[in-house]
C-alpha cells in the first residue's frame, strides 16, 4: 500500500462487506452484505445471533486468538443435519470479503470440530487469484500445509502454520515482502486483519451497570460495566462528545436531564448520575433496563477504539480504521422510540466513515425511515 492510502476516505479503509455462512449453524451457502448500518431482523431461531457470532468469532481469529478461543463451543457451530465423512470428520464452513486499498479480498475458513478441532482449509484470494491457501495433508501432525504467491524465482512459498490459528493473521511474520506478489500478500492480509480487528462486541448489561465502581484506566467493557468510570474519563476528555452524549441521553432517559456525571465515592469508586437540573440528580441504578442499555450503546457508537476495550490496531494509522460495533439484540429492552434515535445516532457516526454498525432486532420496522439502515430479514427465509 502507498502512503496516500492512509489519507484515503472512508471508501479506502478495511472494512468487511459480505459476510458468507456455507455451512454454520442453521445456516447453509447464505450470503449476507454488509453496509455502514445492517440490522440482521427475524424471530427467535432464525439465525441471528449466529450470522453475528460467525463475524465475531472471524474477528478474534483476526486478532490472533486460537479457535477454541474464537469460537466457544465449535461443535455448536456445525449445522445439525451434517454428517460424518468417511473418516469420521465434521465442521463448518465461514468466510468474509474485505474491501479496502487492495480491492475486494476474500477470505474463506473451513474448520474441523471431529474429531479434533483444527483448521481443515483456509484460502485468502484477491486481484483475481489465490494468494494463501492451507490444508489439512497430515491428520497426525498439529500443522496445515501453507502456500503463498510468491511471483519471484519460485512462484509459490510452501510452508507448516498452526492448525489451530488463522494464517492468514499469521503471514505478516512469515512474509518478508521482497517481489511484487510477496507484497500483494501483505497488503492483502493486512487488509483482512485490520479490519477483524477493529470490531468491538458489545451487549450492555444492566444488571451490572448500577453498581459504583473502581477508576482504572477508563476502557469500557463489553457488558459495560464499568460505565460510571467511562463517564469519569469521557466527559473529562472531550467535551464536544460528551455534550453529544448528554443531547442524546435526553431522547433515550425519561425526564430532564442537564448532565451526565462520574461523581466520586471517596473510597476510590464513582456512581454515574444523571443531573436533572433544579430536580437534582439520580443515580443510575434508578433507570430502567432499556435506559442504561440506550446510554451503554449511545456511548459507544459516540466514542471510538481508543475508549473501549479492544486491542488497538497500533501499527496502523487510525484515519486508515473504521470502528465495527456488533450488537446482538440491538433492540432488547428498548422501546421503538428509543431504538430509532440509536439508529439514526448510528447512521450519522456513520457517515463520517469511523463507525459501522452491525445489529440484531426482532423487528426490522424499527429502522423504517432511518437513512442508511440495511434490514436483512431472516424471517423471510
Amino acid at each position: 500500500m502507498d502512503a496516500s492510502s492512509a489519507c484515503a476516505g472512508p471508501e479506502h479503509r478495511p472494512r468487511v462487506t459480505e459476510l458468507r455462512l456455507s455451512a454454520f449453524k442453521s445456516h447453509r451457502g447464505a450470503v449476507f452484505p454488509l453496509d455502514s448500518l445492517t440490522l440482521f431482523a427475524g424471530p427467535s431461531g432464525s439465525g441471528k445471533t449466529g450470522a453475528l457470532g460467525a463475524y465475531e468469532a472471524l474477528a478474534r481469529l483476526g486478532a490472533g486468538y486460537c479457535l477454541d478461543e474464537a469460537f466457544g463451543d465449535a461443535a455448536a457451530c456445525v449445522p445439525e443435519q451434517a454428517r460424518p465423512d468417511a473418516e469420521g470428520r465434521r465442521g463448518f464452513r465461514i468466510g468474509c470479503t474485505v474491501d479496502g486499498p487492495v480491492g475486494p479480498v476474500r477470505l474463506d475458513l473451513a474448520v474441523q470440530t471431529e474429531p479434533e478441532l483444527r483448521v481443515a482449509g483456509e484460502r485468502l484470494s484477491g486481484s483475481g487469484q489465490v494468494l494463501l491457501s492451507t490444508a489439512l495433508r497430515d491428520p497426525g501432525r498439529r500443522t496445515v500445509q501453507a502456500a503463498w504467491h510468491t511471483a519471484g524465482a519460485v512462484p509459490v512459498t510452501r510452508a507448516p502454520l498452526p492448525d489451530d490459528r488463522l494464517s492468514t493473521a499469521l503471514l505478516p511474520l512469515r512474509v518478508a515482502g521482497r517481489t511484487r506478489g510477496q507484497r500483494l500478500v501483505l497488503a492483502a492480509a493486512e487488509q483482512v486483519v485490520v479490519a477483524l480487528r477493529t470490531v468491538f462486541a458489545c451487549d450492555p448489561r444492566p444488571e451490572r451497570m448500577r453498581a459504583p465502581v473502581p477508576l482504572g484506566e477508563g476502557r469500557l467493557l463489553g457488558g459495560c460495566d464499568n460505565l460510571a468510570e467511562v463517564l469519569h474519563r469521557t466527559r473529562a476528555e472531550c467535551a464536544t462528545r460528551h455534550a453529544a452524549l448528554v443531547a442524546a441521553s435526553r431522547t433515550g432517559c425519561a425526564g430532564p436531564v442537564e448532565d451526565l456525571a462520574a461523581r466520586p465515592l471517596g473510597d476510590g469508586r464513582v456512581r454515574a448520575v444523571l443531573d436533572r437540573g433544579p430536580l437534582g440528580a439520580t443515580p443510575v441504578e434508578r433507570l430502567g433496563d432499556g435506559e442504561l442499555r440506550y446510554l451503554a450503546l449511545a456511548l459507544v457508537l459516540l466514542t471510538g477504539p481508543g475508549v473501549l476495550a479492544m486491542d488497538p490496531v497500533a501499527e496502523v494509522l487510525p484515519a486508515r480504521q473504521t470502528l465495527t460495533v456488533l450488537a446482538d439484540g440491538l433492540d432488547r429492552c428498548l422501546d421503538r422510540r428509543q431504538a430509532r434515535e440509536l439508529l439514526g445516532l448510528a447512521a450519522r457516526m456513520g457517515e463520517r466513515g469511523h463507525v459501522r454498525l452491525v445489529g440484531t432486532v426482532q423487528d426490522g420496522t424499527c429502522a423504517a425511515g432511518v437513512p442508511g439502515v440495511t434490514v436483512v430479514d431472516l424471517g423471510r427465509e
